[in-house]
């Protein structure tokens, strides 16, 4: 493929623009299920915001406040809950649900493909795993497979924001490899968050 630097914003955004007009980005590959160390199974759907019910998004909304909002409470920003649900009712959002064995939802990932700063991303919103099913590998699997996702459209980067005080999700992307992105807020701003990014091209 060409040398990144020598694209023109035109060929990023078709990049973009056919990751987008496809209905499901991830049908290519292998992620419909996952099986954690211990046993336990997982299947995952991808979805469109638009072709999930209520009923899923009002879930994904409950799970960002009951995991995130204790630490947004504590920030200039604080935890506005109406943002956070018109964010999670985008018509451009896609959802990664992961489901257990009794087709619970218990985590799930929602992103969208864009161009930031002049590179071609996948930026991921949101990734929640249920507090009874972390530490088992599921969130770790649904980041490898937005990484792979991002490749197969051949788009530049992952980007996604984490609150500096919470120290979980910190150490969560800086074991996947994640890193301060050249966008993020320079220290002098006294920012909340940061941007983290990791490259996915070859």
């Amino acid at each position: 493929m060409t040398n990144r630097d020598e694209l023109s914003a035109a060929a990023k955004q078709k990049f973009v623009e056919a990751a987008t007009r496809s209905k499901n980005p991830l049908d290519s590959l292998p992620y419909s299920s996952f099986t954690s160390p211990c046993g336990e199974k997982f299947k995952l759907i991808c979805s469109a915001k638009n072709d999930l019910d209520a009923k899923t998004i009002k879930w994904a909304c409950k799970l960002a406040e009951q995991n995130v909002s204790p630490f947004y409470k504590l920030t200039k920003i604080g935890w506005q809950p109406k943002i956070k649900q018109a964010e999670h009712n985008k018509a451009w959002a896609r959802y990664l649900v992961a489901q257990n064995e009794k087709n619970e939802n218990v985590a799930y990932a929602m992103f969208r493909f864009d161009l930031d700063n002049g590179d071609c991303v996948l930026y991921c919103y949101e990734m929640q795993v249920a507090s009874n099913y972390q530490r088992k590998g599921l969130g770790r699997f649904i980041m490898k497979l937005l990484e792979d996702c991002a490749r197969h459209w051949h788009l530049e980067k992952i980007i996604l924001t984490v609150l500096n005080n919470n120290e979980n999700s910190k150490l969560f992307y800086k074991a996947l490899d994640y890193q301060k992105d050249e966008t993020s807020p320079d220290v002098l701003e006294e920012a909340d968050y940061e941007i983290l990014s990791k490259s996915t091209l070859s």
